[in-house]
């Protein structure tokens, strides 16, 4: 591939994937794929009680100011196909934006209404569905988009006892709020419209965390068994109201732009998120973009509810009146998933849709959407109809940036640092990318096993790792102690390990830089890739299924691009090479450093000289024992690493002597390089495999 960056070519990263809108998919229909206690069984409220229901609870419903596709009456756009009344994406899409054009309002502002009543409690549920003509998201675009609000509510004392506001999908949990005591507000995230409740005192954002006297929005609990996340409530939060950015990117239907299908005419570029908003490509920035912050736009309400503050009033009807509808269809659309794997791939098939609401599991048993265990429990315990929660396994993250460090010398260290543009992840077993929070990367009711994810972010280059999720509803940590660094395309350097022919069976691949520490760590299979930010200065390290360790020195401005390490063995001749490498490379810097230093006087040129000196002789007797160790000569093996322990302890002495000649990074550089060559010389000794 000419194209280095972790993609496919044009051709199969853009197929698109022919398959109808409606068809769903389990776990965005609301069915948990984990198995916990059954519900009771809910029969329809019908007429009068239902429309009570309805009217009593009707949301009020706010919108960004960049929204294209507000709640309607699909009806308008209905055909008949073979027998059958479906919505074609194309004549909703097309017929939605002429005549929102053409009137200068939303046409047919609708809200669907469905309510069902438990038989074994005295729990009813009001559900409002949303029906939009088309979906624009960074995660998840597609033609046609249900989204949902469910109002549990107590039938003897007609206290709500739960709003459940849809995110994007089952694995991402829903914004819930146990005990609400007003009336529901709807946030609805631009493009995709998935809600968010509000309803403290500020009644148009979103308040994940209570602040002063003002009560958070929602009621979910927060991470457990994550010390650095634990603080942060579960639930999926809006980026214009928690100050992060997630652009969008522009829906292709094969290969080429949606605006510029035959079948669209009165669409075009403008009838899209606004292109302040939005990326073609992820890979093609070089950074992240610059976005403008999210502004409140729109607001409708019910007729019925409307302190006269509302834009637009909507229509309330019951969902009867779209049942006959059988489907809503239109081809898959895609956009580029880069995965950095070795062998490189990308697919497109983590686009999905909702699906028809009549045909989900939680049209009738609506408990089935709740998603917070500790809602589910809670209400279980008041309600025989409610099954107690299993636990729910998620794989969580905290996703960040590496820069170039300031304490380092110039292109030989980096740090991390938070990201004010949020990302998109995906399990590569179960295709359903969803967006981060706060920069977490959350992805949950994931089954038990081993799973490969990838996190990617608008210009920065992917990060794709495996990991092992347990079965007790403990949060699985990716990255490194629940971090996952991203490089920015213009910063990175792809590092591959390619393991053919290699003696040993690898199983884990760690990347360590002096000053940003472990960076990544993660299990391997055969062959795999890594993106480092080519400021750093790095230490590669393989263990093999019997735990045996190799280690590898990479500077990314020393050679060429992408760089592979080729045949990375482990034991001790792996170590003391790489003891060698590291200790030439210290004493290169240094001399360098004082070369480039035109006042070093002889006193501090002879406490250099002794550090420079020490260092060869690590280099030395570290080449000796990887001769040796090569040709099976265990003790004379050995014999040299002990050699190099010593030298290294005379390293040491010559730092300190040396210190006050150095500049600050250089001499920092060289403890911390020192602190690793100790690491693995003890390493070698240790190690049984030669």
């Amino acid at each position: 591939m000419n194209d280095e960056r972790a993609s496919v070519p044009v051709a199969s990263r853009r197929r698109v994937l022919q398959s109808v809108a409606g068809a769903g998919v389990a776990s965005l229909a609301g069915c948990s794929l984990l198995e916990r206690e059954s519900d009771g069984t809910a029969t329809t409220i019908e007429d009068d009680r239902a429309l009570e229901l309805a009217e009593r609870f009707a949301p009020r419903v706010s919108f960004d100011r960049y929204e294209k596709w507000f709640p309607t009456d699909p009806r308008s756009y209905e055909s008949e196909q073979d027998g059958e009344t479906v919505v074609d994406g194309f004549d909703a899409f097309d017929g939605y934006t002429k005549r929102f054009e053409e009137a200068g309002e939303p046409p047919e502002p609708t809200v669907f209404y469905h309510a069902v009543e438990y038989e074994e409690s005295p729990l009813a549920v009001v559900q409002f569905w949303f029906y939009s003509v088309f979906d624009q998201f960074t995660t998840n675009f597609h033609w046609h988009d249900w989204e949902l609000l469910q109002v549990f509510v107590d039938t003897d004392s007609g206290d709500p006892q739960l709003f459940v506001a849809s995110a994007h999908s089952r694995k991402v949990p829903n914004n819930e709020h146990l005990d609400p005591q007003v009336r529901p507000r709807i946030l609805a995230e631009l493009g995709s419209h998935s809600s968010t409740v509000s309803l403290n005192e500020r009644p148009e954002s979103f308040q994940r965390l209570p602040v002063g006297d003002v009560a958070a929005d929602i009621t979910n609990r927060s991470l457990e068994g994550l010390a650095t996340l634990s603080d942060i409530p579960v639930a999926y939060g809006l980026p214009r109201d928690e100050g992060g950015r997630l652009p969008y990117v522009v829906p292709e239907l094969d290969g080429e732009p949606i605006y510029e299908h035959a079948k669209l005419p009165s669409v075009d570029s403008d009838s899209l998120i606004d292109e302040d908003l939005t990326v073609r490509s992820f890979a093609e920035l070089s950074s992240p973009p610059s976005l403008p912050a999210r502004e409140r736009g729109l607001a409708m309400d019910h007729a019925g509810s409307d302190d006269g503050s509302a834009d637009v009033n909507y229509d309330l009807l019951p969902t009867t009146a779209v049942e006959h509808i059988s489907a809503f269809t239109g081809p898959q659309l895609s956009f580029e998933f880069a995965i950095p794997q070795f062998a490189e791939d990308a697919f497109a098939s983590h686009i999905t849709t909702s699906g028809v609401p009549w045909q989900q599991p939680r049209y009738d048993d609506p408990a089935a959407d709740i998603s917070e265990p500790a809602h589910r429990a809670t209400l279980a315990d008041r309600y025989d109809a409610i099954g107690q929660p299993s636990p729910i396994n998620s794989v969580v993250a905290a996703v960040s940036r590496t820069v170039s460090s300031d304490d380092a010398p110039d292109g030989q260290g980096v740090t991390t640092e938070s990201t004010s543009a949020e990302n998109i992840a995906l399990l590569e077993s179960e295709p359903e990318a969803v967006p981060t929070f706060r920069g977490i990367a959350m992805v949950q009711d994931v089954p038990a096993g081993d799973h490969r994810l990838t996190v990617n972010g608008a210009g920065f280059e992917p990060h794709s790792e495996s990991v092992t999720v347990s079965d007790d509803g403990t949060p699985t940590a990716a990255g490194v102690e629940g971090e996952i660094p991203l490089v920015a395309n213009e910063d990175a350097v792809k590092l591959q390990i390619d393991a053919e022919g290699t003696d040993a069976t690898l199983s884990r691949l760690a990347v360590d830089d002096d000053f940003g520490g472990r960076l990544y760590d993660a299990p391997m299979d055969g062959r795999d890739a890594v993106y480092v930010h080519r400021g750093g200065a790095y230490t590669t390290e393989v263990r093999d299924t019997d735990d045996a360790v190799g280690a590898f020195r990479v500077r990314p401005d020393d050679g060429e691009q992408p760089m592979t390490i080729e045949k990375p063995d482990t034991g001790k001749a792996s170590l003391a090479s790489f003891l060698g490498d590291i200790s030439r490379e210290t004493a290169a810097d240094v001399k360098t450093a004082v070369d480039d230093d035109d006042d070093t006087d002889n006193g501090k040129a002879n406490a250099i000289d002794g550090l420079v000196n020490a260092l060869e002789a690590i280099a030395d007797s570290a080449d000796r024992a990887a001769e040796r160790a090569a040709a099976g000569e265990r003790g004379n093996a050995d014999k040299a690493l002990q050699a190099v322990t010593d030298a290294l302890e005379r390293a040491s002495e010559r730092l300190s002597e040396a210190r006050e000649s150095l500049p600050g990074p250089v001499g920092d550089a060289a403890g911390r390089r020192l602190d690793q060559a100790n690491q693995r010389a003890e390493q070698a000794l240790d190690a049984e495999k030669l």
